[in-house]
């Protein structure tokens, strides 16, 4: 029984039919007490009418047979020495019972008697269980019919009622069944109760994140899709050039362009399966002991030929040992981005360093060099995918630091851009060093 509304038909019809069998034991057992207290009642009023009015004990004309009390009672009455001297009917002889009401059994059959002494007579009046239940038996289902019509009546409202109280819900799946994959307009909350408002104020926070996740991934794949085509046109350019050389030379030089197109390329995938990785819906990421300081030592120096290359001085200044709670291939991603964007924007000559610091419970890392810098009005907007800072013609996809705030956001640190001592960019990450949640 999983539909939820006929769970609560079901327990409410029958709390109802539960509650309705109670009330009638209760309304049959009071009526019936109430019955025997009235005919024992009765038996009272025979015995004391016998008393003051007496009984033919012949009447002319008629046989002892026809005298006999047909009626519904034993009425009986002894003399003084005890003999019977009236008996309303031809049964066998009920014996005289101690004055007031009693219930006895006499032969199999169980009487109800009162019995009154007035002198030398006993009078004594009777009539059996089983002539009650009969009479009872009759009045019983008109005392019990307006209970049953109740219950019916309560069983077709609570039907009623509950159908409208779920009406609401039924409106809000009929209004999500009528939506298609790209709909994501929130639900109306007005005129709902007060239990399915927060159901429906959910609904629209999840529709919105949807709405936002998908947004997101559309522009990313356009984005995508737009800074792979210009790789791929240099890298189909170079293979012509190559195929249309006339020397070994020219041979050559077309094909290093087109291995270093093809690394471009390469490196750009790589940094969009990076971003996809980190994606707040991907697959949730396990966190162990991460050490900072060997982290930092070996992206220093992976790094190193690419720094001889163009003359840039790489180093690893003060470096405490510090481990995190976090995911070590996104932490060295991190690492991997700033010191490359910083290779990659400074000129010959420029000084690039690396540090890891403790401070109190977060492990700081800065990376700052002597280049050009980023203007301040512009430190917010290279964190967004794509972004390139006006004016720059250096290679690069626009994705190093989006990676880096991703990585910072999924360790619950923090990321700012500074001016470096002496001219240049300080880039510094804050990690707690504690478990996050």
């Amino acid at each position: 029984m999983s539909s939820i509304r006929n769970r609560l038909l079901f327990w409410q019809i029958s709390a109802l039919i539960v509650t309705g069998l109670l009330v009638s034991y209760l309304a049959y057992s009071l009526a019936w007490n109430g019955f025997n207290k009235l005919r024992d009642y009765t038996l009272e009023q025979v015995a004391y009418s016998i008393l003051r009015h007496g009984v033919e004990l012949d009447v002319e004309g008629i046989s002892a047979k026809e005298r006999r009390d047909k009626g519904q009672f034993l009425s009986q009455m002894w003399g003084k020495d005890g003999k019977l001297i009236y008996a309303s009917r031809a049964t066998p002889e009920l014996p005289p019972q101690l004055p007031g009401n009693a219930v006895v059994s006499w032969e199999g059959v169980e009487w109800h008697t009162f019995t009154m002494r007035k002198g030398d007579l006993v009078i004594q009046v009777a009539n059996t269980t089983e002539n009650r239940a009969g009479m009872f038996g009759r009045i019983a289902p008109w005392l019990l019919l307006p209970l049953a019509v109740l219950v019916a009546f309560l069983g077709s409202l609570i039907w009623v009622a509950v159908g409208r109280a779920l009406r609401p819900l039924e409106q809000v799946r009929r209004e999500i069944g009528r939506r298609g994959s790209s709909s994501m307009e929130e639900l109306a909350t007005t005129g709902l109760p007060d239990e399915v408002q927060p159901l429906v104020t959910t609904l629209n926070e999840l529709l919105a994140r949807l709405q936002q996740s998908m947004s997101l991934q559309r522009r990313f794949t356009a984005d995508a899709t737009h800074e792979l085509r210009t790789p791929l046109a240099a890298v189909r350019l170079q293979a012509q050039l190559a195929l249309k050389a006339n020397s070994s030379a020219e041979r050559e030089e077309a094909l290093q362009e087109l291995i270093g197109g093809v690394d471009r390329a390469a490196h750009l995938v790589d940094q969009l399966l990076q971003m996809t990785r980190l994606e707040p819906d991907a697959m949730p990421v396990t966190f162990t002991a991460v050490s900072l300081g060997e982290i930092a030592r070996h992206v220093v120096a992976s790094f190193q030929n690419q720094a001889r290359l163009k003359n840039i001085d790489l180093g690893l200044g003060h470096c405490d040992d510090i481990y995190i709670a976090g995911d070590r291939v996104s932490v060295q991603a991190l690492l991997n981005n700033l010191v490359a964007n910083a290779l990659i924007h400074c000129p010959a000559g420029s000084h690039v360093d690396v540090e890891l610091h403790r401070n109190g419970s977060m492990a700081e890392l800065k990376v700052y060099d002597d280049g050009p810098g980023i203007p301040a009005d512009e430190r917010q907007r290279v964190f967004d995918r794509f972004y390139r800072l006006p004016g720059t013609d250096t290679i690069g996809s626009g994705l190093g630091l989006a990676i880096v705030r991703q990585v910072v956001n999924l360790h619950h640190g923090t990321v700012s851009l500074d001016d470096a001592i002496g001219g240049g960019l300080l880039v510094r990450v804050k990690l707690p060093t504690d478990k996050p949640d």
